[in-house]
């Protein structure tokens, strides 16, 4: 469920800890254009870069409504997720449900915070993002 907002975006950092598989590239990127599809997201680019046989990735999409990124370090199974959404339409939490399903993390951390309070920039809370 969305809720009204008084504020224009959502960012929400997770710890994802005991993913079995975090060096394959092609799983993380299909990983991210599934995430931000479900959370309704527009990808505008997407890179990853892969640091080689065994190691991490990093990847960055680009989205009409702001980021999508992950970074990995698969020697710990530990993965840091950060989804930055503007806009009452677009569901981070959604994107890192699809996330969890391609990653399967034994355990979450996770901290959503609200970015752009609405009154404090002097417009009503009407669900239109902030323009740029």
């Amino acid at each position: 469920m969305i809720l009204p907002m008084t504020y224009d975006g959502r960012h929400l950092l997770a710890d994802l800890y005991g993913c079995p598989v975090l060096d394959d590239v092609a799983l993380i990127e299909t990983a991210l254009r599934a995430a931000t599809q479900s959370a309704g997201a527009t990808v505008i680019g997407l890179h990853l870069h892969h640091f080689g046989e065994g190691q991490g990735v990093t990847g960055v999409a680009l989205l009409a409504e702001s980021h999508m990124s992950i970074h990995t370090w698969p020697e710990h199974g530990y993965a840091a997720v950060d989804i930055f959404l503007c806009g009452a339409r677009h569901d981070p939490a959604a994107a890192l449900d699809v996330l969890c399903l391609y990653l399967s993390p034994a355990r979450i951390n996770q901290n959503v915070m609200r970015r752009g309070d609405l009154s404090e920039l002097g417009r009503e809370a009407d669900g239109q993002q902030l323009e740029r």
